[in-house]
């Protein structure tokens, strides 16, 4: 319990920059060189760490909106602790937690963008490359970015409209 809160706590302190950076840099300067990892694993690893700190945070608490009673509940009916924890506290907690996560995700996405601070292609900087890449095209900026734009709407909608559906299935809301 005090490695999670510690984790949870330093980690939500640090801006995902940071522990992008450190990922980066930091972890290639401790590792022996013949087991260097790539750029990009570095930075999946960065995000990862990142979002295991905020989505702990959701389920933790997913995890408070379960009423004590349903654990009373269980204990009454002669379940054990992995039982209740698994048969009623976690579908609780998840299904209270939905938005939360799914808010998270799309968060998550968005912030992809960061990648390009340490050395890595991705859509923002493929879109810069095509304007550079000839006169012509600068022209159109506005017609890249609006491009690159209408790409991250379209996948915060699609996200945003599953997790709608999944919470009107589960009757997320509803008592």
């Amino acid at each position: 319990r005090f490695f999670s809160t510690v984790f949870i706590e330093l980690v939500r302190g640090v801006p995902l920059v940071t522990i992008l950076f450190m990922f980066s840099i930091i972890l290639a300067l401790f590792l022996p060189p013949e087991s260097r990892l790539d750029r990009l694993l570095r930075a999946l690893l960065g995000m990862t760490f990142f979002s295991a700190a905020y989505t702990a945070e959701n389920v933790r608490g997913g995890l408070q909106a379960v009423p004590e009673g349903q654990l009373d509940a269980a204990k009454a009916m002669g379940l054990n602790n992995f039982q209740t924890t698994v048969l009623i506290v976690l579908p609780q907690a998840l299904r209270a937690g939905i938005p939360a996560i799914v808010g998270q995700f799309i968060s998550l996405f968005k912030d992809t963008t960061l990648a390009i601070i340490i050395g890595i292609s991705e859509l923002l900087f493929i879109g810069r490359s095509i304007l550079n890449s000839d006169p012509i095209v600068i022209r159109r900026q506005f017609e890249v970015f609006l491009f690159i734009a209408a790409i991250f709407w379209i996948f915060s909608y699609l996200m945003s409209s599953a997790s709608r559906r999944v919470e009107v299935a589960l009757g997320v809301g509803e008592r």
